[in-house]
C-alpha cells in the first residue's frame, strides 16, 4: 500500500504525497507543504487548549500528544517520555472497539507496560446504530509503573461518531486529546444524540485538543484494492485508528499482524485487509505528520518471569483446571452461559485435553444440578453464573451443603435486581451467597480483588472444597471479569498437591465386630465427612437432601441429631479460618487512625485513592481481605486498632453491615451502585474527609 494511496480520501491539494515524501528526502519541502500538512487526507485539526488544574506532579506525569503545527519535519520530530497514559476507544457496538482497544492492551503488554482495562458495552446484541445506548468503549490505562486501576479520566479519546462523544465527553480530562471520524458527523447522526449544532464548531470542544481524520474514508481508500464494497471496507476504520494510536505510542505492530492473520485465516481477503488498514494508519501518522512529537512509555519494572496479558474470566479457569490438576481430579463444568460468566464455559469446553468436561445445560439449576452429579461420582464439579443465575441455583447449593460434597460456585456479579444491567458491575451478591439459602447452610465464600488474583482465588476455592467437603462460592464481578492485566505464569510445581483423600475402606465396624462405613465419621481436623466414590466395595451409603443421621448417615428426624449436624456443618465452615494467612496491613507510617477496609473489585480503586491520599501528607492504612465468609481469624483485633474503619464497596453497604454486626465496630460506608467501578478521584476525597476529621479530633 503506498503513501500516496494512503493519503487519497479529501485531499485539498493536488501535489501527491509521494512527492511530498520525495521533496522531504530531498530536503526541499518548502512552505507550501508546511501550510497544507494540517490539511491532508480530509483532516482538520483543532489546537483549543484550556490548562487542566493538576497538581505539578500530575501534570507532569501525564500529558497528551502535541498537535501543534509550527514548522518541522519528520526527521526532526521527538520522543517525550511518558511515566502513563490512559486511552479510550469509543464507537457503535458494531464499530470493533473491543477488538481494537484488546489488541492496544496486547500491544502494550508485549511492549512490557504494565496495563489495566476497563470494557464497557451494550447489553443488546445490536443496540440501534448511531445511538448513546449503542455506545460501546474500551479504555486501557498503561504506565511504567505499577497501576492499580483503568484510569479515572481518559487522556486521549478516539471516537467514531457523536453518539460515543456525546456518552464518553465528560469523562475525557480537559485538555485531552480527541480523534474523532469526521465522516460520521453528518446532520443525522448529530440529531440522533440531540445536538441542536455540531459540537466541533460551536465551542463545545474548546477545552480539548481536536484531530478530525475522515477515519472512514481513510479506511476505504487503504483496502481498495481488496474490493470489498463499501460497507465491509468500512469496518476497517477501528483498524485503521488502531495503526495511528501503535504508531503514535511506540507500540509494536507485529503482535496484531500476527493476530490478524491468525482470526482471519480462512477468510484471505478479510485478513489482508485489516493488516492493510492496520499498517495504513501507521504510516499516515508517520507520513502525514499529524502530531509534533511521539511518546513513549517505558517498559515497568516487573519480578523476573513468563508473563501474559490475562483477563479476571480467563484465569478464573486457568485456575479452576489447575486445581483440579493439583488435586489429581477431573474438572467438570455445568453451566448455562449468562452475562458476564459466559467466558469461562468458552474456555473451559476448549480444554479437553486437560482432563476438562463441560456440559452446557438447559437452565441453571440443570448446571449446578449435573455439577453436583459430577462430585458425587469423584470429579470436581463446577458451576458459573451471575445473580439471576445464583437465585435460581441456591437450592442445589443448599442440597451440596447437606450432602457435603465438593463443589464451586463462581458467581461474576452484575448490576441488578433481575436482568439489572447485564454488562455493568456490581457487588451485590455477597448477602446472597453469605445467606440465600433456606436453612442454616453456611458456606465459604471468596472473593477476588483483580483479573489476575481470578486464578489464585479460584486455586483456593479448589483446595478448600476439596479438603472441607463442601460447596465454596467465588465472587468476581464484570469488571474484573472482563478486565485485563499482566500475569506472571505460575511454575505449576510451585503449587501445593491438594489431596481429595477418598475413602478406600471401612471406617467402622458393626455390633458384631463385621467392617462398616460410616459417611458421617468426620476427620477431626478438618470436620470433612469422608469421600467415597459410588462403587467402592463395602462402602455403599445413602445421601441426599433429608437430614441424616451423624452416626450411620440414615435419615434421621431427631431433634438432638439435626441440632448436632447442624453447629457441625458450622463448625467445619469456621475451621477453616485456621488455614487463612493473617491479613496484610499496608500503613507505611504506623500512626494511621484511619483504616480502609476493602473486598473484591475495589482493591484497585482504593489502592490507587489511597496512594493520593497518602500524595497530600495524610496518613491511612489499607487492608483487603478475600475470604469473606470465614473471615480472618485476625480481622477483629485489627478493626480495633483504628478509630475510624471505612469500607468502600459497589454495594449499598453489605460487607459494612456484617463488620458491624460481627465485631460491633462503627464501620463507615462508601457506597456507590452506578454500574461502574469506583473512581479513585473522588474516592480520594472522600478518603481526605475522614483523615482530616481525624485530624481536628486529636
Amino acid at each position: 500500500m503506498s503513501s500516496s494511496q494512503i493519503c487519497a480520501v479529501g485531499r485539498r491539494s493536488t501535489q501527491t504525497m509521494a512527492k511530498f515524501d520525495e521533496q522531504r528526502r530531498n530536503g526541499s519541502v518548502g512552505s507550501r507543504f508546511r501550510s497544507i500538512r494540517t490539511r491532508l487526507a480530509g483532516t482538520t485539526i483543532r489546537h483549543h487548549v484550556t490548562r487542566p488544574h493538576r497538581s505539578p506532579a500530575t501534570r507532569k506525569e501525564v500529558r497528551v500528544p502535541s498537535t501543534d503545527t509550527a514548522h518541522h519535519t519528520t526527521d526532526e520530530r521527538e520522543v517525550q517520555s511518558l511515566d502513563r497514559v490512559v486511552i479510550r476507544f469509543a464507537g457503535d457496538s458494531g464499530d470493533g472497539m473491543q477488538l481494537t482497544g484488546d489488541r492496544f492492551t496486547a500491544e502494550s503488554a508485549i511492549h512490557g507496560n504494565d496495563v489495566s482495562t476497563l470494557p464497557n458495552f451494550p447489553a443488546e446484541i445490536r443496540a440501534p446504530q448511531g445511538t448513546i445506548p449503542g455506545v460501546s468503549s474500551f479504555q486501557v490505562h498503561f504506565a511504567n509503573y505499577d497501576i492499580a486501576t483503568p484510569g479515572d479520566q481518559p487522556d486521549v479519546l478516539v471516537t467514531m461518531n457523536p453518539a460515543a462523544l456525546a456518552a464518553n465527553l465528560g469523562d475525557l480530562r480537559r485538555g485531552g486529546l480527541i480523534v474523532l471520524d469526521s465522516a460520521e458527523f453528518t446532520a443525522k447522526n448529530l440529531k440522533k444524540v440531540g445536538y441542536a449544532e455540531d459540537p466541533r464548531h460551536d465551542g463545545t470542544l474548546e477545552s480539548y485538543q481536536v484531530v478530525e481524520l475522515d477515519l472512514t474514508g481513510l479506511a476505504v481508500a487503504a483496502v481498495e484494492p481488496f474490493s470489498l464494497g463499501r460497507k465491509n471496507s468500512e469496518r476497517a476504520k477501528n483498524m485503521f485508528a488502531l495503526g495511528l494510536l501503535t504508531w503514535l505510542y511506540g507500540r509494536p505492530l507485529g503482535p496484531s499482524e500476527k493476530f490478524l492473520a491468525g482470526k482471519f485465516a480462512s477468510k484471505p481477503e478479510i485478513r489482508d485487509a485489516n493488516i492493510a488498514a492496520l499498517k495504513a494508519g501507521h504510516a499516515y501518522g508517520e507520513t502525514c505528520e499529524l502530531f509534533r512529537v511521539r511518546y513513549e512509555v517505558a517498559p515497568a519494572p516487573m519480578p523476573e518471569g513468563t508473563y501474559r496479558q490475562i483477563t479476571g474470566n480467563l484465569a478464573t479457569a486457568y485456575g479452576l483446571i489447575t486445581g483440579a490438576n493439583r488435586a489429581g481430579l477431573q474438572l467438570f463444568l455445568g453451566s448455562y452461559p449468562i452475562t458476564p460468566a459466559s467466558d469461562i464455559l468458552h474456555e473451559l469446553s476448549k480444554r479437553k485435553s486437560h482432563n476438562v468436561v463441560t456440559f452446557q445445560a438447559e437452565d441453571e439449576i440443570a448446571g449446578v444440578s449435573s455439577a453436583i452429579g459430577a462430585s458425587f461420582s469423584g470429579s470436581l464439579g463446577v458451576t458459573t453464573t451471575s445473580g439471576p443465575g445464583m437465585s435460581l441455583k441456591s437450592e442445589a447449593i443448599g442440597l451440596a451443603v447437606m450432602t457435603e460434597l465438593p463443589l464451586v460456585v463462581v458467581d461474576v456479579q452484575r448490576a441488578g435486581p433481575s436482568t439489572g444491567m447485564p454488562t455493568k458491575p456490581e457487588q451485590a451478591d455477597l448477602l446472597q451467597a453469605m445467606f440465600g439459602r433456606n436453612g442454616e447452610s453456611p458456606v465459604p465464600v471468596l472473593a477476588a480483588k483483580s483479573p489476575s488474583d481470578c486464578f489464585d482465588t479460584a486455586l483456593e476455592a479448589c483446595r478448600v472444597a476439596v479438603t472441607y467437603r463442601t460447596p465454596v462460592i467465588m465472587l468476581s464481578d464484570g469488571y474484573l471479569g472482563n478486565g485485563a492485566e499482566p500475569w506472571k505464569v505460575p511454575d505449576l510445581d510451585e503449587i501445593p498437591r491438594i489431596d481429595p483423600n477418598f475413602a478406600t475402606e471401612p471406617n467402622s465396624s458393626a455390633a458384631d465386630g463385621s467392617p462398616r462405613f460410616m459417611p458421617y465419621h468426620r476427620d477431626s481436623e478438618t470436620l470433612a465427612r469422608p469421600w467415597a466414590l459410588p462403587g467402592t466395595k463395602g462402602l455403599e451409603h445413602r445421601i441426599g437432601g433429608l437430614e441424616k443421621s451423624a452416626r450411620t448417615g440414615a435419615i434421621s428426624y431427631d431433634p438432638s441429631n439435626h441440632e448436632d449436624m447442624v453447629t457441625t456443618r458450622a463448625a467445619k465452615v469456621k475451621g477453616i479460618a485456621k488455614t487463612i494467612p493473617p491479613t496484610v496491613v499496608d500503613d507505611p507510617s504506623g500512626d494511621a487512625d484511619v483504616l480502609v477496609l476493602g473486598w473484591g473489585s475495589t482493591y484497585g480503586p482504593i489502592t490507587a485513592a489511597v496512594r493520593r491520599v497518602r500524595a497530600r501528607g495524610l496518613s491511612i492504612a489499607q487492608a483487603h481481605v478475600r475470604h469473606l465468609n470465614p473471615l480472618p481469624e485476625d480481622l477483629g483485633d485489627l478493626l480495633h486498632r483504628y478509630r475510624r474503619v471505612v469500607v468502600p464497596e459497589m454495594n449499598t453497604g453489605q460487607f459494612a453491615m456484617l463488620l458491624r454486626s460481627r465485631y460491633l465496630v462503627d464501620v463507615k460506608t462508601i457506597s456507590r451502585v452506578r454500574g461502574l467501578p469506583i473512581s479513585p478521584v473522588d474516592l480520594c476525597e472522600e478518603l481526605c474527609q475522614y483523615c482530616n476529621d481525624e485530624t481536628e479530633e486529636a
